[in-house]
């Protein structure tokens, strides 16, 4: 389970998280629905450990993180998918979605990198290429098998399907749908639910950097933010 409490995050003095609670057990994808400014990229940014936070906790499983530096938390198995891609131009695919085992000086995963190559095929297909020659959707893609690497218990996916063409979006619906029940737990984000909304088991809301859990009963009338966002 990941488990979240009273987590605030200030940037240059401004609070843009405060007292941020939720909670997702093993296995099971959530959505955090937001507008742009509302704190998304935040959250995922904190949770991974790329920001510090004021004060607050983050639970995985057993394994406290906020005493943790990024790197090791990729060591306890949390993958992220920024939503910028962040990919090294200049290396191949394969390399890519190699580099969080090399980044954190693991040892090389032959049977994981099958597992993901068999989850995405067409990320296989293009492994020998250079990540610059890739369309945008394709390297969500690449992103996401990077991610997948490491992401055995937590995957954090930041706008998945942002920017991709419909055949691509709902390419990456399938391949997230397949890891539910797995033993991962997902936690993507998304300006409005229209491509997440099916593969969700719990929903939150952000606003102006405070969490609302809604219900998933009417979803498409009762998940959207009402209220503009500056954070």
């Amino acid at each position: 389970m990941l488990a979240i409490d009273n987590l605030t995050v200030h940037i240059q003095r401004a609070e843009i998280l405060r007292g941020i609670r939720l909670r997702i057990p093993s296995g099971e994808v959530a959505g955090l629905i937001g507008r742009n400014g509302a704190g998304k990229t935040t959250l995922m940014r904190a949770v991974m450990g790329l920001l510090p936070i004021a004060q607050g906790s983050i639970v995985l499983d057993d394994a406290e993180l906020v005493s943790r530096p990024a790197h090791a938390r990729a060591r306890l198995a949390v993958g992220y998918m920024p939503e910028d891609r962040r990919l090294v131009p200049t290396f191949t695919v394969e390399e890519n979605v190699m580099l969080p085992v090399v980044a954190t000086r693991g040892r090389p995963d032959p049977e994981r990198l099958r597992w993901v190559y068999g989850l995405m095929p067409e990320v296989q297909q293009f492994a020998s290429r250079k990540a610059l020659q890739l369309s945008g959707g394709q390297q969500k893609l690449v992103a996401l098998a990077r991610a997948l690497m490491c992401g055995r218990k937590l995957l954090l996916l930041d706008e998945p399907f942002e920017g991709v063409a419909p055949a691509l979006a709902q390419r990456l619906v399938e391949v997230i749908g397949r890891l539910r029940g797995g033993g991962v737990t997902v936690l993507l984000s998304e300006s409005d639910y229209t491509h997440s909304v099916d593969l969700l088991d719990h929903l939150f809301v952000i606003e102006r950097g405070a969490v609302e859990e809604r219900t998933l009963d009417h979803r498409r009338d009762s998940a959207a933010p009402t209220n503009g966002a500056s954070s």
